[in-house]
């Protein structure tokens, strides 16, 4: 520790910060800029938003609160961390939802102006917490609590600017903002940037946001309720260009490249639903990359142009949730019918119906392998942090393209709304996409053309020809009756029907030649006979997973660790891999539906370990999960208390 100032300066490896408060006190934009300075400024860093589905829920109530938890750090971490260290306040009932997730010594900043009769009896309190800070029965004794009237302060700071009291009042997260940007050393020039952009037409609002900022700032520095600055040094990093990216962004990147790397014209076809519209909202500003979107009247019209825009040769993607998938599955069944590329994003989120539509949860899993009628089976491709949705993306559009058959992209809103520095790729390190379309048969030595047969087969994948409409001599029938096979006239014959079904399944299945070999981290098989205990995820669970296999190993005990981006087909290898392990588990954020399909097929012991919170896994939880298992496995007492505080990132 060091004194700079008259203030110490204390370094520290990581903090994870929680930004909490009523809807509509801007905790999201408050979060996303204290993560945009962190950024800049080279640490690593994991989101997690958290948000009612209410456009406005009632205020200063439990259900109504929104939180930004954000954990920056000068090393490589996974996950947003499992418990704030720092949680900032707006009111009562952020305090009072956010309370149960800090740890003992966790500091608490509060603004102390909404602690009015009222709003406690709103947030569930038969008395003020802050007035019995340091008495012996004191709720918040186990913090470090600093009560800062930060409304009245910003109120004062911007009076100068003539606003109502209420417009004042609003940039009082702009003020929290700047404090907490002070105590943590954070850039400032990129957020007063981006306050004089957004509020560039309103003078006052722009004034007043960017005063409160630099007030808030001015704050910790001069007063002597922070007698500390903390400082997070950048974090090593690969060579190359960084951005901070959202998942649903990386998405939408990874579509356009889908679309240039095969030449073809990406056509979106989308209905809006939390916690995918943002995909649609970002490709639509990309013309100039040949990007058209539509905007459907509903979930199955969007859908429906979508395969419409494949038929005429171009990239169709729908987007949408787990309602929005049940409603496409007929036209999905459609699109194996016809074999025609066809990306579809499910953007998970909790259910059942319309369940929790701002919560994470990875329930779709099932639906997308099964949720047809029929044998229609689906390539199904799942991203496991925000910047993997792009190659995620990509990969979706590869296999569509190549094999001519509808892909299921499963993301979910944790990934969504997350965010995480992501590298920029270089172009020529992206895949070539070649969409090898038909052409026209030439004349025969007798002067005939032979009839194009638009269901033959091309013998390495199984697809069958890629034909747009308006090519003499392509002409052909399709629809969603059966096919004939190469012909594909209407068949109802039996034995073509079973022939037919088994070659869409086959074709599904030979995608798996195309995969690369899984990828098992097991350190311990390096020099020894490895793990007994392995653990297998997919999807947004890969953090929590990698987090918790990182604090059993810094315990001193051996774990395996593989993750799954292709859940359909499952890779070559998979099954040697799982019967080389004593023990398998299968955390995932659903009641075991991967578990489900491991033991099916490969008839393994699939052990899950399943939380449906809404809410990301914990990785202590998921820790203490894996060192049962080695207890199971090894005969032996694990104790997991020796692994340092860092291992949990």
């Amino acid at each position: 520790m060091s004194v700079q100032q008259g203030k110490q300066v204390k370094q520290l490896d990581r903090v994870i910060i929680r930004f909490a408060g009523d809807s509509g006190d801007g905790m999201q934009l408050t979060g996303d800029r204290f993560t945009q300075e962190s950024a800049v400024f080279g640490n690593d860093l994991v989101t997690l938003p958290n948000f009612p589905a209410e456009i406005r829920a009632p205020q200063g109530t439990l259900p109504g609160v929104s939180s930004f938890q954000v954990h920056f750090a000068d090393h490589d971490i996974l996950t947003a961390g499992d418990a704030p260290d720092v949680l900032v306040a707006m009111n009562p009932a952020a305090l009072k939802a956010n309370l149960g997730d800090l740890p003992k010594g966790a500091t608490i900043i509060v603004d102390t102006h909404d602690f009015t009769a009222r709003n406690l009896t709103k947030a569930g309190y038969d008395a003020n917490p802050l007035e019995l800070l340091g008495d012996a029965n004191d709720p918040l004794g186990a913090f470090a609590v600093h009560p800062v009237d930060l409304t009245g302060m910003t109120v004062e700071a911007v009076k100068e600017f003539g606003l109502s009291r209420k417009d004042a009042a609003r940039a009082k997260n702009m003020f929290a903002l700047g404090l907490l940007s002070w105590m943590y050393g954070r850039p400032t020039e990129p957020t007063v940037a981006f306050l004089e952009k957004r509020f560039a037409k309103v003078a006052d609002i722009r004034d007043a946001n960017v005063t409160a900022f630099k007030a808030g700032w001015n704050f910790g520095e001069t007063t002597e309720t922070f007698a500390v600055q903390y400082e997070i040094k950048p974090a090593p990093m690969a060579p190359g260009t960084y951005r901070n990216i959202t998942g649903n962004l990386a998405l939408a990147y990874g579509l356009i490249a889908g679309g240039v790397q095969s030449g073809l014209p990406v056509f979106l076809g989308s209905y809006p639903i939390t916690p995918a519209s943002d995909i649609l909202h970002e490709l639509s500003k990309h013309k100039a990359f040949g990007v058209t979107t539509f905007q459907a009247e509903d979930e199955i019209a969007g859908v429906g142009a979508a395969i419409g825009a494949s038929f005429a040769g171009a990239l169709g993607v729908t987007t949408t949730s787990g309602p929005g998938i049940a409603l496409k599955s007929e036209a999905i069944g459609l699109a194996v019918m016809t074999e025609l590329p066809l990306v579809v994003v499910d953007v998970q989120r909790g259910g059942p119906s319309t369940g929790l539509p701002t919560k994470t949860e990875q329930a779709d899993l099932l639906q997308a392998m099964f949720g047809r009628n029929g044998e229609a089976p689906v390539p199904i491709v799942a991203p496991q942090s925000p910047g993997d949705c792009f190659d995620a993306a990509l990969e979706a559009a590869r296999i569509a393209v190549t094999y001519r058959t509808p892909v299921m992209l499963l993301s979910d809103g944790y990934l969504a709304n997350g965010s995480e520095p992501w590298r920029i790729p270089e172009l020529a390190d992206l895949p070539t996409i070649d969409p090898d379309f038909a052409t026209p048969i030439a004349e025969g030595p007798d002067g005939t053309t032979p009839e194009f047969q638009p269901y033959a087969r091309d013998p390495e994948t199984l697809a069958r020809p890629w034909a747009p409409p308006g090519v003499a001599g392509l002409e052909h029938r399709i629809g969603g009756l059966e096919k004939a096979d190469i012909t594909g006239n209407i068949s109802y014959d039996p034995a073509n029907h079973d022939l037919m079904v088994r070659t869409r399944q086959a074709k599904v299945d030979r995608i798996a030649r195309s995969l690369p070999p899984l990828v098992v981290d097991d350190p311990s098989a390096e020099d020894g006979p490895g793990a007994k205990v392995l653990v297998i995820g997919w999807g947004s669970t890969y953090g929590p997973i990698g987090a918790g296999v990182r604090r059993v190993r810094k315990a001193g005990y051996h774990v395996a660790q593989v993750h799954l981006r292709h859940l359909n087909p499952f890779p070559d290898d998979l099954g040697d891999i799982l019967r080389g392990y004593d023990k398998v588990l299968v955390p995932e954020m659903n009641l075991g539906q991967l578990s489900m399909l491991l033991r099916a097929k490969y008839l393994v012991d699939a052990i899950g370990y399943n939380q449906v919170r809404g809410l990301p896994l914990k990785a202590a939880e998921v820790a203490h999960a894996i060192g049962e298992l080695i207890t199971e496995a090894e005969g032996i007492a694990v104790d997991l208390t020796a692994a340092p505080e860092r291992a949990l990132s």
